[in-house]
């Protein structure tokens, strides 16, 4: 199993719920997650910026 720190932008979402369930989805793509953050977000884009620590499993 190996981690890796990655950052991600997303969409910002209608409710917290929808944003939650947004983030989630993007950060399985990545490996499992194990912490993550919304480090800033971009109200003009509509962007949330989040970082992430996920694992995978080794090759």
């Amino acid at each position: 199993m190996t981690t890796h720190f990655i950052t991600a932008e997303i969409d910002l979402q209608e409710t917290p719920a929808e944003l939650l369930k947004a983030i989630e989805t993007e950060l399985n793509k990545q490996g499992e997650p194990l912490r993550w953050a919304i480090t800033s977000v971009d109200v003009d884009q509509q962007k949330a910026t989040v970082e992430a620590v996920v694992t995978t499993a080794k090759s």
